[in-house]
């Protein structure tokens, strides 16, 4: 009778052995795709999507981050009625505010054609925009755009950014 450490031994074995075999069978072609010399310089080059794309998934990840949190103490049975009530109203003001963000951000584009990213926390907006040159009008004009968005006050910081 086998015991359970020799099968296991066995597997295994049988596993590397298939894998060496597909290895050493493959097609050389697939393999110089791959390679990479230690002497060659990778160079990246990061167009304005990819650096937008950054920022986004980077306030994505933060406001995840936030919302698990705030789901997690929802459905705790320490809190009382009125403490999951607050953190409902928490949960659904992140969500209001990042329809916001998105809809501000297709309105820039269509309205002004620039590519940008939109955050918003409480009363400040943050835009970043990708453009060969700082354009004051452009600034003035989504500054408007976002103020329209509010009855309040909002403070609005229009950053360029080089494509």
């Amino acid at each position: 009778m086998i015991s359970k450490q020799n099968l296991w031994f066995l597997t295994l074995f049988s596993l590397i052995l298939v894998l060496s075999v597909y290895y050493i069978t493959m097609p050389n072609d697939l393999l110089k795709d791959v390679e990479v010399s230690e002497n060659e310089n990778i160079t990246a080059t990061v167009d304005e999507v990819d650096s937008l794309l950054a920022m986004r998934v980077s306030l994505e990840e933060e406001r995840q981050t936030s919302i698990d949190a705030l789901q997690e103490q929802l459905v705790s049975d320490v809190l009382g009625t009125e403490e999951k009530n607050n953190i409902y109203e928490q949960l659904k003001y992140l969500n209001e505010i990042q329809s916001r963000e998105e809809e501000i951000e297709k309105s820039i584009k269509k309205d002004y054609g620039v590519n940008c990213f939109v955050k918003i926390d409480k009363a400040n907006a943050e835009v970043v925009c990708v453009a060969n040159e700082h354009n004051n009008k452009l600034a003035n004009n989504i500054m408007r755009l976002i103020q329209k968005e509010y009855k309040n006050k909002v403070f609005v910081t229009v950053k360029f950014q080089k494509k």
